[in-house]
Formats: C-alpha cells, sequence, structure tokens
C-alpha cells in the first residue's frame, strides 16, 4: 500500500476464484451525492370494490392479502401513493380496476402474490380504515430508472488484470468488483460499494498513473464527513457518532466492526452504557458498542449480530452486567412507529438482553 492512497479497487476476472487488488487509487471524486428519489411504480389494483371515490392522493396504504375466508395473511406496505386512472373492470362492470403511482417500502417482496382460493386483497389507509377490496394486483413497469451515478477515481495505480486489460493485453473479461476505503495504514475502513469501469485515460497526476470513470451500484450515501473521523484508525472520543442521523449510525458501525481489536475479557465484567444519545435503533448499537469496547467500539449491529459478539471475539465474553444511563431516552424514542416494519422497542431490547444472560441495570 502506498501512503496516499485512500481506495483499493478489487475483484475477479474469468480466469481467477480468488480477489484481486487491481488498483490504488488517491482520490474519488463525485463519490457522494445526494440519495436518489425513492423510485415510484405502477401497480395495478384489479376488479376494486370501494365505498365511495378514492381520492387522488392515497399516500401510505396498507395492502392485505386475504384468505378464502376474507381472513387477512399478512401486511404490505406502499407509501406516498396517487391515483393514476380508473376504468371499469371488463370483467365485471360493477368494479373498477385501478392505477396507482407508489413507492414501495423497503425489505418487502415487490408485491404480493395472490394464494390459490383467495377473496383478493383489502385496501386501508394508514389509521387502518378500510378504503375497500380487489381482486387481484399487478405491476406495470417502474415510472422510471434512476440514471448511473458516475464516479472518477483519480491517481490509480493500476495492478493484475486491470492493468493488462487498461494497456492493451489480452481481452480479459473483468468480474465481479469492490471499492474499499481505506484507513491512514492501508488497512480496511470499508466498502464503498461495486463500481462498474466505464472509462480510463493517463491522470496528470503522475506517469503511469490512470484516472478511472466508473458507474457506481449501489450509489454511496453521503457520509464524507465521518471516514475522515476513522482515516488516522479509531477514535479516542466516545459519541463522536452521536451527531449523525440513523443511515450515518448505521454506516459508523461499519469502520467499527473492521477495527475491533484485543482479546476478550472474561465473563462477569460490568459496562456502562451511555443511553444519552440512543434516539433510534442504530444509535443503540453505537452505545452498546462502545460500552463494551470504548470509543469506536464495536458489539455488534443488529441483535443477531450481539448474539454472534457473545460467543467471543469481540471483546467481551457473557454473561456481564450493563449499567444503562439514562435509559428513558431510549424508552420514548425506540420502536414507537406505527403499522411499519418497526424496530425493536425499549422493552423488547431488555428482554433479548436479560434472554442472552445480561444483567441490565437502569441507572
Amino acid at each position: 500500500m502506498t501512503a496516499d492512497a485512500r481506495y483499493a479497487l478489487r475483484g475477479e476476472d474469468e480466469d481467477h476464484e480468488e480477489e484481486q487488488l487491481w488498483a490504488l487509487c488517491e482520490e474519488a471524486e463525485n463519490l457522494f451525492a445526494d440519495p436518489p428519489e425513492p423510485l415510484k411504480r405502477r401497480y395495478e389494483l384489479l376488479g376494486c370494490a370501494v365505498d365511495g371515490e378514492l381520492p387522488a392522493a392515497l399516500g401510505f396504504l396498507v395492502v392485505k392479502p386475504l384468505d378464502k375466508d376474507g381472513e387477512a395473511l399478512w401486511e404490505w406496505y406502499l407509501e406516498d401513493a396517487r391515483v393514476l386512472t380508473t376504468r371499469p373492470c371488463a370483467r365485471d362492470l360493477s368494479r373498477l380496476d385501478v392505477t396507482i403511482e407508489a413507492v414501495r417500502s423497503e425489505q418487502q417482496p415487490d408485491y404480493p402474490q395472490r394464494v390459490p382460493l383467495s377473496v383478493g386483497f383489502s385496501l386501508s389507509d394508514i389509521d387502518d380504515r378500510l378504503l375497500g377490496h380487489f381482486r387481484d394486483l399487478a405491476e406495470v413497469l417502474p415510472v422510471e430508472d434512476p440514471e448511473p451515478h458516475a464516479v472518477r477515481l483519480l491517481g490509480c495505480s493500476l495492478h493484475g488484470p486491470l492493468r493488462d486489460v487498461v494497456e492493451g493485453r489480452g481481452e480479459r473479461r473483468l468480474a465481479y468488483r469492490h471499492l474499499d476505503v481505506l484507513d491512514a495504514a492501508g488497512g480496511l475502513l470499508t466498502e464503498a460499494g461495486n463500481p462498474h469501469i466505464v472509462d480510463w485515460q493517463p491522470s496528470p497526476r503522475g506517469p503511469g498513473l490512470y484516472d478511472l470513470t466508473v458507474h457506481m451500484d449501489p450509489q454511496p450515501p453521503v457520509v464524507a464527513d465521518i471516514w475522515p473521523l476513522w482515516r488516522g484508525g479509531r477514535p479516542s472520543v466516545p459519541n463522536l457518532w452521536a451527531r449523525f442521523c440513523p443511515t450515518g449510525r448505521a454506516l459508523w458501525l461499519e469502520p467499527a466492526l473492521y477495527h475491533r481489536r484485543g482479546p476478550d475479557r472474561p465473563s462477569g465484567g460490568t459496562y456502562h452504557l451511555d443511553g444519552r444519545h440512543v434516539t433510534d435503533y442504530e444509535g443503540f448499537f453505537c452505545a452498546l458498542g462502545e460500552a463494551v469496547n470504548g470509543p469506536g467500539g464495536y458489539f455488534g449491529r443488529c441483535l443477531n449480530g450481539v448474539s454472534d459478539a457473545l460467543g467471543g471475539g469481540f471483546g467481551a465474553d457473557g454473561p456481564f452486567t450493563l449499567v444503562w444511563y439514562d435509559h428513558e431516552t431510549a424508552r420514548r424514542c425506540l420502536g414507537v412507529q406505527p403499522l411499519t416494519l418497526r424496530p425493536d422497542s425499549f422493552s423488547e431490547l431488555l428482554t433479548f438482553l436479560r434472554e442472552k444472560r445480561i444483567e441490565v441495570v437502569l441507572a
């Protein structure tokens, strides 16, 4: 690694199963951008029977697939929904076919399939007021696909198959690749995404260097103010993560995971969790990591991750005692979102910790 390298491009080609270093890059231009607008999709609600007239702006919708007896099987959510067109249903003129445009909530299937012998679906609003029923659901093509996010990797020293391709030695096919963010010692800080190389040219930064143009998938979120805090290694000041939104706090846990160090301390210890900034689910894991392992510490980024950490190799063996200060902040803030797939509440976190033989003292 060179001292100037901030990024490493790694990947595989068709001739190698093992990952290789393709390039060390001094800088990245346009790596960060504003998050894209949520992708709106169009859906057909076929054979609708509604009370009155559907408003043009529907907002948040709850779709419930029904079984043959009309009982709801589960829930599926659409956000920012609006009606585009309505027309008589060709199979039943007493009903309507309705085309809507909406954003599908994350971590759900594309759309729920109608189950065998089902009577269809129910449609409700955010307050769970029934708007009507419909017989079937289909997705139309998305309204528009997002444009590729172009990034320039500057001052790249090329290696392996990428150097062969750029310098015209053979036509090797470049396969899976990803971009690593490096700390000052050349260690992995976090992964920035999967770049697709679309162009290259000699770099003005020095002989033998190239500037690469890549399309990033996924687009890196705006975290330019997080990575410099880790550039020199693990922070020595606690609660630096507290300034960030939930997305930033989740991203904070990436370098925390890669910079964990030290042997496990024996079970039976006592750790102190500063709860002043635990205003969201991600903040709990940032605070727990620092409680167990100090500033920049890591002890899981989800409940399954905490279970893994308790198995050893993450700084402390269980069982142990966790003294949770200012716990009322978490009690007020965690797991209070209605309807949507919400994170665990304060009481659910306490139940989980106690099931894992962690004695929680609310201070």
